[in-house]
């Protein structure tokens, strides 16, 4: 790795407000208007964002997106390692987290090139915030991928992470994720969709996994961040009229039995057979029961 040298330039991630302008940080103004590039993931929004804070840039300023990033990162580089200091902003919150920025930064580390940041707003952080789950371990898992197959295959893979999870998600694909996350991590899992983050119409639902999925489908909008519990550190102690009741919980959320009685054995740690059981138990309960007798129908 090459040495830092004062002729070297500054490579300046730049964190952009979530929603509200007013939220931005005040050294971004004075970046933007000091840079010697800024490179933006769309400039018209850089337009309108400068133009909310007052300010102009003096810079020259470049696109920096996804479908340009590879081939832009060593015209940017170039310019860093001649001494110039590259500004990078995104359209909302900080460059690099599903964002574009990564491979800017890896190729100004290995450059020995300066990198630092200018703190700002967190959709990460506010909804975590926000959603009402412990925050005390969390991790993100960014954008789920879109195809449900592979959707499904990567819940599976943190189903047991005990740790809240913050995961990015597209308006129109909300109610199959919410869907898919009851579908793997169980109903009554707790989570909180957290919607248009400081903006005027924000908003934040709270509820079990199969609840939020049912209020999804009926169509949601703006820019979503979902927040949702750890898997349970122990087995829960669940006598058979929980589970049956788990069951039927997921069941009137559209889950066949099958897959419901899966879901409600591994996440209270039984054997298939045992919740399976308690539902023929409480099934044929409710056949010799009086007429106005209540159960599995």
């Amino acid at each position: 790795m090459a040495d830092v040298t004062g002729t070297t330039g500054t490579l300046v991630l730049a964190g952009t407000p979530i929603g509200d302008v007013a939220d931005a940080p005040p050294r971004l103004a004075a970046e933007l208007e000091t840079a010697d590039v800024v490179a933006a993931e769309d400039t018209r929004r850089l337009r309108r964002l400068t133009q909310a804070l007052g300010i102009h840039t003096t810079g020259r300023v470049v696109s920096y997106f996804e479908g340009n990033e590879s081939a832009r990162t060593p015209e940017l580089v170039e310019a860093l390692t001649g001494g110039a200091r590259v500004l990078l902003v995104t359209d909302a919150g900080m460059p690099s987290v599903s964002d574009p920025g990564y491979r800017l930064v890896a190729a100004a580390v290995e450059k020995g090139i300066k990198v630092t940041a200018v703190p700002g707003p967190s959709a990460v952080l506010t909804a975590l915030a926000l959603s009402g789950l412990p925050v005390d371990r969390f991790c993100f898992e960014g954008f789920l991928p879109r195809k449900a197959g592979e959707r499904l295959g990567r819940l599976r893979e943190v189903a047991d992470e005990r740790r809240t999870m913050v995961f990015f998600e597209a308006p129109h694909r909300l109610d199959d994720t919410l869907a898919a996350m009851a579908e793997v991590f169980g109903g009554d899992r707790r989570a909180a969709v957290c919607r248009e983050l400081t903006k005027t119409y924000e908003e934040v639902k709270r509820g079990p996994l199969a609840e939020l999925a049912v209020w999804a489908a009926e169509g949601v909008r703006g820019e979503i961040t979902v927040v949702v519990e750890g898997a349970a550190d122990v087995a829960e102690e669940l006598d058979a009229a929980e589970l049956v009741r788990r069951v039927q919980v997921r069941e009137e959320a559209g889950e066949r039995r099958k897959e419901a009685i899966a879901a409600v054995a591994a996440a209270a740690g039984l054997p298939k057979r045992e919740v399976f059981d308690a539902v023929v138990a409480a099934k044929n309960a409710s056949r010799t029961a009086p007429a106005d007798g209540k159960g599995l129908s």
